[in-house]
């Protein structure tokens, strides 16, 4: 079972969340992991080490957007990963993808945040590779596709993995599914999509004004969508020790297929 892939999130919130961590999560097979965003701080590093991993056991990155929650706590692995090699502790660099305003983002923080000592480690730690929408990479030996989810907000990309025997998984970044997105999210075996906050509380959460979603709406997506597995993340913190039972309550009214509202560092068999 140790060679199952598996998710594990490292973290679950929305942007500005105190009881949990900012929505990251981390792909496993085989002893290899595939880290999905950072957060937003040094705490990724102490989410990864409660998760059982240390930063140089990601080799393989991949950053939605330039949001802070999501971009902020690749600098701290980018700092801590170029230590690592000037100590002789990693030996094989890591890889980061993103589309290109993530990676001047990362450039630019790195040559005023990191120490000359740090940065000249930069090229030897770290690949920074650009991926275009609809563009293929292989990450965990499977194909993985990297498409714009064409946000308003800020240009965001989603990726859909290949899976065994022709299934797929899709992640939408941290908006609600668009058109384009519907050859990826369709009849896909498992979709990671945000849910901002309850249906019931939207008066009082106001996602629609922050180009979010429900509840209701990502799992009627779903439903809609031929899903067989949603998770659910990107929430808010109101209630956090009742949010997984309110979630499922209100949930499973819409979507019939297998629904997860994981807590932060909660592992999924996938």
């Amino acid at each position: 079972m140790e060679n199952q892939m598996k998710l594990t999130m490292l973290g679950t919130g929305h942007a500005t969340v105190t009881e949990c961590y900012n929505t990251c999560f981390v792909i496993s097979e085989k002893d290899r992991h595939f880290m999905v965003d950072g957060g937003g701080g040094n705490a990724i590093l102490g989410q990864l080490k409660h998760a059982g991993f240390s930063a140089g056991d990601m080799k393989e990155i991949f950053v939605t957007h330039k949001h802070m929650d999501h971009l902020l706590g690749i600098v701290w692995m980018i700092r801590v990963l170029c230590q690592q090699m000037a100590q002789g502790h990693l030996t094989e660099a890591v890889t980061i993808y993103a589309h290109d305003r993530v990676l001047d983002a990362l450039r630019d923080m790195v040559r005023q945040l990191l120490w000359g000592k740090q940065k000249k480690w930069m090229d030897k730690a770290i690949h920074l590779v650009e991926v275009h929408d609809g563009e293929i990479r292989t990450i965990l030996d499977r194909a993985v596709t990297f498409f714009d989810i064409q946000s308003a907000k800020e240009k965001q990309f989603g990726f859909c993995m290949e899976l065994d025997n022709g299934e797929k998984l899709t992640c939408c970044g941290d908006e609600p599914a668009h058109p384009c997105e519907r050859a990826y999210v369709e009849n896909s075996r498992w979709l990671l999509h945000e849910a901002f906050c309850l249906y019931a509380q939207a008066d009082a959460f106001s996602p629609y004004e922050k180009h979010h979603a429900t509840v209701r709406d990502a799992c009627e997506l779903a439903e809609t969508m031929g899903v067989a597995n949603l998770v659910l993340y990107h929430t808010e913190d109101s209630n956090l020790p009742e949010r997984k039972r309110l979630y499922r309550e209100e949930g499973s009214r819409y979507f019939h297929g297998n629904l997860y509202i994981p807590d932060d560092l909660e592992s999924i068999p996938l």
